[in-house]
């Protein structure tokens, strides 16, 4: 039933400018993303596997602040902040069956039918539970339609292959994520889902989602949430942010004896 984290969700003030300087500062490439028309959100996507990276905007406040998702999104943005991580989702291969196994007091929802638009005019359509207010830590659950666009076994299987700019496949490994109590955030995530909880150091608790985990770290001034990304070629490691949230994309070990490099750091 479970199957790890979905997407990642960043608001910024501009989806397309965002995608660009992940391109040229990461080596992550973007797609064309679409609208959200019932909730007045667009989006790009950085797409890595199966996960993704959803850089999203607003393009109709009024409605954008009326939506559950919207809403949150405008937060981030407000007083011309540069957003950040509002909120992420865990992938389920059946949504209905895992609301049955959830706590009566989850405090989910759902089920309720979504889809976005995209530029070539192929509809994506899923199925979530969502919490009454979204925050980085509660996340959403996710159902994707297979039938529909972006979900086909040959549109995953070409994905699984995408080859970055930054010179092979990449995906996502890991979230990590500031709160008051580590304790109580992850304690949450495995009485809903019944995931694997472990200590992850000094006031940090890890969360196994399949081969993915997500890190509850006390929260610290001027700290940020961490999204991990590994790429499967020799790569020194790249940082760059977006609003409140650090990208990071790192490789797999250099050959042996190679002189050591310096990470690289940029702001989006």
């Amino acid at each position: 039933m479970l199957l790890g984290i979905d997407h990642v969700v960043l608001a910024c003030p501009d989806p397309d400018a965002t995608a660009t300087a992940l391109e040229s500062r990461l080596g992550l490439a973007s797609t064309g993303g679409g609208r959200h028309d019932a909730l007045g959100t667009m989006n790009r996507l950085a797409w890595l596997g199966d996960a993704y990276l959803e850089l999203v905007g607003v393009f109709d406040p009024g409605l954008a602040s009326r939506s559950w998702l919207g809403g949150p999104v405008l937060a981030a943005l407000d007083g011309g902040a540069e957003g950040g991580l509002v909120t992420w989702a865990i992938a389920v291969d059946d949504l209905d069956e895992a609301l049955r196994w959830a706590p009566p007091d989850h405090g989910l929802i759902g089920p309720l039918d979504g889809e976005r638009r995209r530029p070539d005019d192929r509809v994506v359509r899923w199925r979530l539970a969502r919490p009454k207010v979204l925050s980085p830590s509660a996340p959403f659950l996710i159902e994707h339609d297979p039938e529909a666009a972006e979900w086909s076994p040959a549109e995953r299987a070409d994905r699984a292959d995408q080859q970055h700019p930054l010179g092979g496949r990449a995906g996502l490994v890991g979230l990590e994520i500031q709160v008051a109590s580590p304790a109580v955030a992850a304690g949450r995530l495995r009485s809903l889902l019944a995931a694997s909880v472990e200590p992850a150091g000094r006031r940090a608790v890890r969360v196994r989602l399949g081969s993915q985990e997500v890190r509850f770290v006390a929260s610290r001034p001027a700290s940020v949430a961490v999204v991990d990304i590994v790429a499967d070629v020799p790569l020194r490691t790249r940082v760059t942010r977006v609003g409140d949230c650090e990208i990071r994309v790192r490789g797999r070990p250099a050959v042996v004896g190679a002189p050591s490099q310096p990470d690289e750091v940029a702001d989006v």
